[in-house]
């Protein structure tokens, strides 16, 4: 299984011109990630942390281009991490918007992580599911089928919320305690330096 690195990650942005407010939006849901993988690990869950954050950092790769084209980005991201090599990545972050195999019988999957974490994060902020959920049938919900399709997600992502934090030492609205502020300014001039070297 090929991982890409965080420099390779930048990388990759920077090809698919990643605007810098997408850039922190993937930077903070991987933090998010990391922390959740660290709690589970610290349970005796393991999963792979390393494919986690990578596929964190890379799950709207294609989101600026579908805004323009009304691709669906989580399919075009996939596809474009299978052609660069990065097929494991490709299949969480084709399950990032909506999961397509859940069950509350297993352990849980590293694009079950990424999902969530990505559910808790407007824009760089950390987040409620509820909260996340309004933005979001704010912003996309224009027309009922949207909504209905909004309200289905997040309705899936409270189960699976409350599935991941009956495993965890702390309760979802602690989350953001355990988040350290990042120097944002200093990991967005990283991200530009990395990618144009």
């Amino acid at each position: 299984m090929r991982i890409p690195t965080k420099e390779t990650c930048f990388k990759i942005m920077r090809q698919m011109n990643m605007p810098d407010h997408i850039v922190a939006h993937c930077l903070q849901v991987s933090r998010v990630a990391a922390v959740i993988t660290d709690l589970l690990a610290q349970q005796r869950i393991y999963l792979n942390r390393d494919l986690i954050l990578a596929s964190a950092m890379l799950h709207d790769i294609t989101k600026s281009r579908s805004l323009m084209t009304g691709e669906n980005h989580a399919s075009t991201g996939a596809e474009l991490m299978a052609e660069l090599g990065y097929p494991e990545i490709g299949k969480i972050i084709l399950q990032h918007v909506q999961l397509q195999n859940y069950s509350d019988n297993v352990a849980p999957q590293e694009e079950e992580i990424v999902n969530y974490s990505d559910k808790r994060v407007i824009h760089d902020s950390i987040a409620s599911l509820e909260e996340r959920c309004n933005y979001i049938l704010e912003r996309y919900g224009t027309v009922p089928i949207r909504r209905k399709l909004i309200n289905q997600m997040f309705s899936e992502a409270r189960v699976l919320e409350k599935r991941l934090f009956r495993l965890l030492p702390i309760a979802a609205e602690e989350l953001a305690l355990l988040i350290v502020p990042p120097d944002c300014n200093a990991e967005l001039e990283a991200y530009r330096k990395t990618a144009n070297s």
